[in-house]
């Protein structure tokens, strides 16, 4: 409510000052020819602009792998492959969905850096640096639940850093790649298994088609409609979806 507040504002300051009429204290004078002044921008600023922009364009992609989203777009993308449908559900429709499961795991985690962070932030009890180091709290413990002790051995051997009595002692610079390696070996994981019946539905259509002597018939043909069947039939997206969720939880 308060950002559309702002936007009304400087919309009705924007038509008051278009709306008003130019003094006719110099008649003579041409529009065209009234001095333009533009501000002058330093160069200090030119790069804050800069690397701010830079900032924004590449904090979605930050935020999204300290998130659920990593592994559940790595098990949607073998579960296509595994079906041999190709481009089918598209990369829009996946992520999309990644998403919106991402926001309902991590719905609790956003309460309480709201409760914790933000809140007090608005209200002026604490200030900036204070409420990012209040916020990032909630999201190093969601992190440390899913990250492998033997990832945060690695990386803390890495950054030469002395071992600590407890992992909510490290720093996030090593906790976010540590939990980025380990969603990608659960993703792995998952989407080995899955890849599991489908590959035996190819071997079964494969060894049929090779013994009846069908070979300018490709066995994908006639396995890929069989694999959509068994996964419409097993409600497979109901599974893997629940599956997915229960391993957050």
């Amino acid at each position: 409510m308060k950002l559309f507040a702002i936007i009304k504002r400087g919309m009705f300051i924007v038509a008051v000052l278009g709306a008003s009429p130019v003094r006719a204290s110099a008649p003579s004078q041409s529009l065209s020819s009234l001095p333009l002044k533009l501000p002058a921008v330093s160069d200090s600023a030119t790069w804050t602009i800069v690397i701010l922009l830079t900032f924004l364009t590449i904090l979605p992609a930050l935020l999204l792998s300290m998130t659920p989203f990593v592994r559940i777009l790595i098990v949607f993308h073998f579960l296509r492959q595994a079906l041999g449908t190709q481009n089918t559900p598209s990369n829009q429709t996946l992520a999309g969905l990644g998403l919106f499961l991402t926001y309902f795991i991590m719905q609790p985690v956003g309460v309480e850096i709201g409760r914790t962070a933000i809140v007090p932030l608005e209200q002026h009890q604490i200030s900036p640096m204070e409420a990012v180091d209040r916020g990032s709290v909630p999201l190093r413990n969601f992190m440390l639940k899913f990250a492998r002790e033997k990832d945060l051995a690695l990386l803390t051997d890495m950054a030469h850093l002395p071992r600590p009595h407890s992992p909510s002692e490290l720093p996030m610079r090593v906790v976010i790649p540590a939990y980025i390696l380990s969603e990608m070996k659960a993703g792995f994981q998952i989407g080995a298994v899955l890849f599991l019946p489908f590959m035996v539905v190819d071997m079964a259509v494969a060894a049929v088609t090779t013994s009846v002597g069908m070979l300018q018939l490709p066995p994908v043909i006639i396995s890929t409609p069989l694999k959509i069947l068994l996964f419409v039939v097993a409600d497979g997206w109901n599974l893997v979806v629940g599956s997915l969720l229960k391993s957050f939880y």
